[in-house]
């Protein structure tokens, strides 16, 4: 029996009034577009320095609800002119399973506007996790050593054994290597399953590889969630990800990697029931909010933010207001 604060399991979502502690800044916009997405980053920008990677999910073949590439490539072209996109390799056998196939799904979905570097092409390293309680070091792919600065920018969405995927899940399973490291996270030991981690114990364990990244990265690292086409897939399940159900609402950016990922389920448990419950059943039966409860412990953010809507002159606004209006999802 796991020993999980009182609170803290990850099918119990925390209202705002019941958390305690300092507070961050978080950006939003409705707008979901090129010009939203470059808006937004520019609050956030500023941490960036030197080689810069911008850590993004690139998505199995075809898949249909990944961040637009028209918007990444107006980004990297208007603010981050020599930046790499990084990835590392999958776990599962796919279409990203080995470098060969992953550089053939790279150039299927497009992304071959700017360097992609899969990170474990060559090799690993190990990262500290300071104060963890399942590692105390976790296999990245090797290339993260090469970058100074890394921006996170996450496609926010459900997710199969995550419950959701946010900044943390980005980091956490995305920086680690294909062989070593995603096994770290999902597989005990000698077991057959090779996803037999699952719940509070998952949540902990992507959260440490997560924090790793973090700590290595220090004041250099910044977060935008784009929560759009919101499946309770994730992107990894490309064409067969579940459909969409779940309104769009917008952009959201912070220097603080929980304060981000705890807006963006404070914004999805603010909708109506009709428009949220699909997806908060997938984060709450897959204890999903362990994420954010276990990354407080760990000291990487604060669970409370205020919410700064730059579409009307920095505003600070609450989740509610920040969903009021959306409208039942849509096909584009």
């Amino acid at each position: 029996m796991q020993n999980i604060k009182p609170g803290s399991g990850g099918n119990h979502y925390i209202p705002y009034d019941e958390r305690s502690g300092e507070e961050s800044i978080v950006y939003f916009t409705r707008d979901l577009s090129a010009e939203g997405l470059r808006r937004i980053f520019e609050r956030v920008k500023q941490p960036l320095t030197g080689r810069i990677a911008i850590k993004l999910h690139t998505g199995e073949k075809h898949g249909p609800n990944i961040i637009p590439r028209p918007w990444v490539e107006n980004l990297i072209q208007s603010e981050l002119p020599g930046a790499s996109i990084v990835e590392t390799n999958t776990y599962y056998e796919g279409d990203r399973y080995t470098t060969e196939q992953h550089r053939e799904t790279l150039k299927v979905n497009g992304w071959t506007f700017c360097p992609v570097d899969i990170m474990d092409e060559e090799g690993t390293v190990m990262l500290p996790v300071k104060d963890g309680k399942w590692f105390t070091e976790m296999s990245m792919g090797k290339n993260i050593l090469n970058y100074d600065s890394l921006f996170v920018l996450t496609h926010f969405k459900g997710h199969a054994q995550g419950g959701f995927g946010g900044s943390g899940k980005n980091i956490g399973i995305g920086c680690a290597d294909g062989r070593i490291g995603k096994a770290m996270i999902h597989t005990t030991p000698g077991s057959d399953d090779m996803w037999d981690i699952a719940k509070e114990e998952f949540m902990e364990r992507m959260t440490e590889s997560a924090k790793a990244v973090v700590d290595h990265f220090g004041e250099h690292i910044t977060f935008v969630n784009v929560m759009r086409n919101m499946s309770v897939s994730c992107d990894c399940e490309g064409t067969a990800a579940m459909p969409v159900v779940t309104p769009n609402v917008g952009i959201l950016a912070s220097l603080d990697i929980l304060a981000v990922d705890q807006a963006c389920i404070d914004l999805v448990y603010a909708m109506k029931n009709e428009d949220h419950k699909d997806l908060v059943e997938r984060i709450e039966s897959r204890h999903g909010l362990r994420q954010l409860t276990y990354m407080k412990e760990l000291h990487m953010g604060n669970d409370r933010y205020r919410l700064v809507d730059i579409d009307h002159n920095d505003a600070l606004i609450t989740a509610a207001e920040a969903v009021e209006g959306v409208v039942p999802f849509h096909a584009e």
